[in-house]
């Protein structure tokens, strides 16, 4: 126990020297510092910025419902020449596909289409241009992320007659039914008259983007109104988690089936659920984090190059000092311990200072804009371990010159 109140006193006494150093030049130590705080902070707010970003895309963009996967037209491209090929090659996904997977498959919870288009919507006098129109099948509300606020979804009876109804999304009943209960009126979608039967709950924004400008009617409602020459898009809902990879090769050797494909051609469709479109982001993600590498590795470089500077400026000036303590016992291992904390601890400062001001932008970007921003506790634990460790490695010099100077010629320097 006494040697560790002991160990405790040595560490003690390089900090409190070196934070009262930097209190005793505020400003010198502010530009010292000044590549280490920019590093961090750098580093904490594209963290922030990208955690944020994952957190909302897999909330918002990449939910397709609980244990949902889509079988589309085209799978996830990133190469212009592969979706060249793909547009040559794949076929739409018609309602026949639709109607012999519904009936085929024997995994699935439930089978369900959907297809859509651009257009714009009027009431009375209002309109409301570049809404999203989407056509679907009644179980599409069983497994999507739309849900009814007023009112009903779209009904099987409603695609069996083709029915001139819609449920529209809370923006626009906001702008065509403002003050009014939207449900039973009438809306006019391209020229078209239809019964308004349900308001969306509101969905919010995706990077600033409103998702609640949007009517749903029935698939075959969409399909006469714009044209049979679309592709669909068939959702699957497995009946669990752990059903997710066998319905999907179900649904992808039933598709092959129906293409005529053979054993060694490639697929014709695509199939692609949440995780695929999360490992794309993160993807993307990664490579923006690369390239961040290279500008906190010069701010780090740059930060520990002046600490080195500064504490070669302080062993000059404290060489009397080092002199007095080696004539009154003070071994080599304790000066290089005592200017290696020194250094460590300023750079332990400068990186706390970084994570301080990082957090206050992250905090004051979410709050005036709808950019997402999380900042994650490891990311700070990271940050504040990579400044110390840059103080330590650009210290080590320093320190060894320190500890190397000879007592009596130490003790010969002028105060």
């Amino acid at each position: 126990m006494k040697g560790l109140t002991t160990h405790s006193l040595h560490l003690r006494e390089p900090v409190a020297v070196a934070l009262a150093t930097m209190w005793a030049h505020k400003l010198r130590s502010f530009l010292m510092l000044l590549g280490i705080i920019l590093s961090v902070c750098t580093l904490i707010v594209v963290v922030a910025l990208i955690a944020g970003t994952n957190q909302y895309i897999a909330d918002n963009l990449a939910n397709m419902g609980s244990n949902v996967f889509v079988v589309s037209r085209f799978p996830i491209l990133t190469d212009l020449q592969a979706y060249l090929k793909a547009a040559r090659r794949n076929k739409n996904i018609t309602w026949e596909d639709y109607e012999a997977l519904r009936s085929a498959l024997t995994l699935p919870r439930c089978v369900g289409a959907q297809s859509g288009t651009g257009g714009k919507a009027r009431a009375g006098n209002l309109v409301m241009e570049n809404i999203s129109i989407r056509g679907v099948t009644a179980n599409i509300g069983d497994m999507g992320v739309e849900e009814p606020a007023q009112g009903r979804y779209i009904t099987d009876a409603d695609n069996e007659h083709h029915s001139k109804v819609a449920l529209i999304g809370s923006d626009v009943a906001a702008k065509l039914f403002p003050g009014r209960d939207p449900v039973g009126r009438e809306l006019r979608i391209d020229g078209q008259l239809y019964n308004v039967v349900g308001v969306a709950k509101p969905v919010g924004t995706v990077l600033g983007q409103s998702q609640d400008a949007f009517v749903v009617i029935p698939l075959q409602t969409l399909l006469s109104a714009y044209g049979t020459n679309r592709s669909l898009s068939i959702r699957i809902q497995a009946q669990g988690p752990e059903w997710m990879a066998r319905t999907q090769e179900e649904a992808r050797m039933f598709m092959r089936g129906l293409r005529h494909l053979r054993p060694h051609d490639e697929d014709t469709f695509g199939i692609r659920d949440s995780a695929s479109l999360m490992d794309l982001w993160h993807s993307i993600t990664a490579a923006i984090a690369r390239s961040m590498v290279g500008i906190v590795s010069v701010f780090l470089l740059i930060g520990g190059i002046v600490i080195m500077n500064v504490m070669l400026a302080s062993v000059t000036e404290r060489t009397h000092e080092i002199g007095l303590r080696k004539a009154v016992g003070a071994r080599r291992r304790d000066i290089l311990l005592q200017f290696l904390l020194e250094a460590a601890v300023m750079a332990g400062v400068g990186g706390a200072i970084g994570v301080s001001l990082a957090y206050l932008i992250s905090l004051l970007v979410r709050t005036t804009t709808s950019v997402p921003m999380l900042v994650p506790l490891s990311a700070v634990i990271l940050a504040l371990l990579l400044s110390t460790s840059v103080g330590l490695f650009f210290g080590v010099y320093p320190a060894r010159r320190a500890a190397l100077l000879d007592p009596i010629e130490a003790l010969r320097a002028e105060l």
